[in-house]
């Protein structure tokens, strides 16, 4: 049975539900619906599982704050012996457009402090799902600040298509690990 990891990115709690730097956690809840999971809680993380032929997704929300968000993808990396190249991680990408979505395999952190703490935890190996959200116009206010509010509701109108497309990714993803790992085994 090979084991992957699916991570989304997002600080718990109610008033940070619709923020651009929960986007990660809108995804998963999304993925989580459409296969009928339902979450369980500990107070580092929230977690389900999916499993398909020959493979188990194990998928992750960290309930701590974004910069520990690796406490909990090294704590799955280790129980069940998943490599970093078997995770992937959904985040807000700054860098990025609202709306543009990148595939991408390690790199740097691009100062999100989230990815930091995983690379500190795990190595910088993994998947990244990476969800543009757009960035302040200049002048304006602090990166901090932006990705600590909600969508505009032009964004929010448009994030239902996205969260599918972002899924699509993700389904992308698994099968394209399942097949790798399948042929590393024969």
């Amino acid at each position: 049975m090979h084991h992957l990891l699916l991570v989304g990115l997002g600080n718990p709690g109610d008033k940070y539900k619709f923020n651009r730097h929960n986007i990660g956690f809108i995804v998963l809840d999304e993925f989580a619906k459409m296969k009928n999971l339902s979450w369980k809680e500990s107070k580092k993380f929230a977690e389900t599982s999916h499993s398909g032929e020959g493979y188990k997704l194990h998928i992750v929300k960290p309930l701590e704050y974004m910069n520990l968000s690796g406490k909990a993808v090294q704590n799955f990396c280790q129980s069940f012996k998943i490599p970093a190249s078997q995770v992937l991680v959904v985040q807000d990408e700054i860098d990025l457009p609202f709306g543009k979505l990148k595939n991408k395999i390690g790199g740097g952190t691009a100062g999100h402090n989230g990815l930091k703490d995983i690379v500190e935890k795990i190595g910088s190996d993994f998947h990244r799902l990476r969800f543009g959200v757009g960035r302040p116009e200049k002048g304006g206010i602090e990166v901090i600040d932006f990705v600590l509010q909600n969508f505009n509701s032009e964004e929010k109108a448009a994030l239902p298509s996205l969260v599918k497309e972002s899924i699509g990714k993700i389904e992308d993803w698994i099968s394209v690990s399942v097949t790798a790992l399948n042929q590393q085994k024969g």
